[in-house]
């Protein structure tokens, strides 16, 4: 796989995601969800009523920063299905939580994907928990301890 600039920048923005949130993965709801969504990251952010705030813009990749409340979350598009796998399966190394899509992906809480999720439909992917990085003594920087469940 070729690492460009625009995929690392996007990885970087979800590594601080991951780092910053905690993750459970249980809960996940069925219920209610719609059919997955497809098209560009305005289409995309237009059905979530986000304002994207494009951080990159390039042929590969299209990513922007988007808030629901005072939660923000990562939407992205890619050219290629197999663009994005690569993207997903490097950026799980960091652990959070993704909502996929056809060559789309969201990243952000669990609280926001599940929302996004039943706005969107698509699934969600748990990111490999290394269990052994403690961030701040067995809590995460958002402020609360461990993985609910």
């Amino acid at each position: 796989m070729r690492v460009t600039r625009p995929m690392l920048a996007l990885t970087g923005a979800v590594v601080a995601l991951a780092l910053a949130g905690c993750g459970s993965g249980g809960g996940e709801k069925d219920d209610a969800v719609p059919a997955t969504a497809t098209g560009s990251l305005e289409h995309l952010a237009a059905e979530v009523q986000c304002e994207p705030d494009m951080q990159t813009d390039a042929d590969t990749i299209r990513q922007a920063i988007c808030e629901k409340g005072e939660e923000k979350y990562i939407l992205a598009t890619f050219a290629t299905d197999r663009g994005q796998r690569e993207w997903i399966d490097m950026a799980k190394d960091y652990g959070g939580l993704y909502l996929v899509g056809r060559k789309w992906v969201a990243v952000g809480e669990e609280n926001v994907l599940d929302d996004l999720r039943g706005r969107l439909g698509g699934d969600v992917e748990e990111g490999i928990d290394h269990g052994g990085m403690d961030h701040g003594g067995g809590a995460h920087a958002s402020g609360h301890a461990g993985h609910g469940g």
